[in-house]
Parts: structure tokens; C-alpha cells; sequence
């Protein structure tokens, strides 16, 4: 603790308790799942994107994503390895229920301005969430996530030029930039997690793996987005949403606490099911071709 305290990082083959392992395990776990089932609301709309340009950018995005997946399973592969437990499992714990995935890839996306409101404000609110964690005190999972901030800048500009696009495009399209973001704000809010500092949490502070809690994060994100959203028209809907001066803070309706925990965290959001489903058959679909690539580099190093 006095090592943490005083800024030092931790690496894989350093000795550590067996509490601050399973605690990184958990949160790198799901965050490496979470990028790969976040994939899912977006890839069904390379086909339908509106041009070539729009289709190779996004195709460009999945691609980054499902890499960051893989780098973050890695590192989770390595703390996990003495607990006897492969990067295979890992990800078969997915559709085994023993692994959860941020809310927001539980949604429905119903439109193109969807994919852009994910793009710029669903990734730029994990963006503030990542870059809060580069200060982590475990060295090989800070050292993947200033490659992951790095990339998800551009798949936040991404986002946004789609954005300012439908802002100022024709009154349909605007209409449907709006409807786009009334469904994905009470999901953004949530994306942060509740109010309260759990248990784990709070250790997770004491370790230094995160700095900052939940309701710091969304505040940040408040700051940031609120302002830009209002300069190009778009109309927050939480009628109560203000900064208090006294406070110093932003006062918010809270969302669906409660349908969100019981819904959308145990997997029976709107397409928990669907999306298990298929990343099951990729995982499942495709196992010949990960055997067929061991069994062929197995003989040429033979």
C-alpha cells in the first residue's frame, strides 16, 4: 500500500494480494468484453451506412474496437493465468453469464444519427472514463489504455462529424439527430454507474487502480458535452439539468436506477439476448479456424 500511495506501478510478475488481482481482474475483464459486445449496435449499420465514405469509417471503427477487446483480454489473461484461467474462457464468459458488459451495449439503435451519438457521446463518455484510469497503479493495463485513448479520440471525432452533419442537415434529419439523443441520454447517465461508492469500488480507490468515482466522472462529462450539444441545437432532455453555483456541480434527474440494475446489468435489456446469441455462434461458429491456425503454427515451429 505504501508503494500505491506513493505512485508506484504495478507489473504482472510483481508479487500482489490476492484481493487487488481479482479486483483488476473484474473491472479489465468487463471492460475488454465491453468493447468487443460494443461492436454489436454498430456493426449492423455497415451495410446500411449512407455512403462508401461513411461505411469504410465505421468498418474502420468495429475493427479497432474488437483489437481493443483482445488487448485488454491479454492483460486480464496474464493476472488470471495463476487462478488457472485462459483467454478462451474469458471470453466464453460472456455468453455464460459470468461476465457483464456496459449497459449501454444492451440498447436497440434504431438510426443512422444512433451510430452517431454512440460515436461522439457514448465513446467520448468513455474516453473520460479511460483517460481518469491512465493514472491506474497497474502498469501493463495503463500502458494498453494510452493506445485505446488514443484510437477512441478518432472514433469520438468520427461520432461527432456525423453529428454536426444531421445538426446541419434538413429538418428530418435534425428531427431524427434529436430522437437519437432523447433515447441514448438516461443510458449515457448510467453509464458511469450509480451514485453511491460501493464497497468495491471504494477498494478499488484504496488500490489505486481507479482515481476517480462514478459521480466525478459524470460530471466531467457534463462539463465537456453539455455546452457543445446546446451550441448545435440539440435540446437536453432533462428539463431539470442546470449547473447549481452554489453546488459547484450539475443538478440531473436521475435515470432508471433501478431498471437499468435489474434489467439491463443482468442481461435482459432490449437486446441483451440477441447480441449474447450471436457472440456465442461467432465464438462457438468459429472455433475450427482458431485450431486451424494453432495446429499449422504448432507444425512450422515444429
Amino acid at each position: 500500500m505504501e508503494r500505491l500511495q506513493s505512485g508506484d506501478k504495478i507489473e504482472a510478475t510483481d508479487w500482489m494480494p490476492e484481493e487487488y488481482r481479482k479486483l483488476l481482474i473484474k473491472l479489465i475483464h468487463m471492460h475488454g468484453v465491453s468493447e468487443i459486445m460494443g461492436v454489436y449496435p454498430e456493426k449492423e449499420w455497415v451495410p446500411k451506412a449512407p455512403t462508401l465514405r461513411r461505411k469504410l469509417a465505421l468498418m474502420a471503427k468495429v475493427q479497432d474496437e474488437m483489437g481493443h477487446g483482445q488487448l485488454l483480454l491479454r492483460v486480464v489473461e496474464d493476472l488470471a493465468a495463476p487462478l488457472g484461467v485462459s483467454r478462451e474462457q474469458l471470453i466464453a464468459d460472456i455468453y455464460l453469464g459470468k461476465v457483464k458488459f456496459h449497459n449501454v451495449f444492451h440498447m436497440k439503435t434504431y438510426s443512422w444519427a444512433d451510430v452517431g451519438v454512440i460515436g461522439w457521446l457514448v465513446d467520448g463518455a468513455a474516453i473520460i472514463n479511460q483517460t481518469a484510469l491512465l493514472d491506474t497503479s497497474y502498469a501493463p493495463y495503463a500502458r494498453v489504455l494510452k493506445r485505446i485513448c488514443a484510437e477512441e479520440s478518432f472514433h469520438m471525432q468520427h461520432g461527432e462529424n456525423i453529428v454536426l452533419a444531421l445538426a446541419g442537415g434538413t429538418k428530418e434529419q435534425r428531427k431524427m439527430l434529436q430522437e437519437a439523443v432523447d433515447r441514448w441520454w438516461e443510458p449515457l447517465l448510467f453509464f458511469f454507474g450509480p451514485r453511491e461508492v460501493t464497497q468495491a469500488a471504494q477498494r478499488m480507490i484504496d488500490y489505486r487502480i481507479r482515481t476517480k468515482t462514478n459521480e466525478e466522472l459524470r460530471q466531467q462529462f457534463f462539463d465537456k458535452y453539455v455546452p457543445r450539444m446546446k451550441s448545435i441545437g440539440l435540446r437536453i432532455p432533462d428539463p431539470h439539468l442546470h449547473y447549481d453555483e452554489e453546488k459547484q456541480c450539475w443538478m440531473y434527474t436521475d435515470p432508471d436506477w433501478k431498471w437499468h440494475q435489474e434489467m439491463v446489468v443482468k442481461n435482459k435489456g432490449p437486446m441483451s439476448s440477441e447480441r449474447i446469441v450471436l457472440r456465442k455462434e461467432a465464438h462457438e461458429g468459429q472455433r475450427w479456424v482458431r485450431e486451424a491456425m494453432m495446429y499449422a503454427s504448432a507444425h512450422r515451429s515444429g
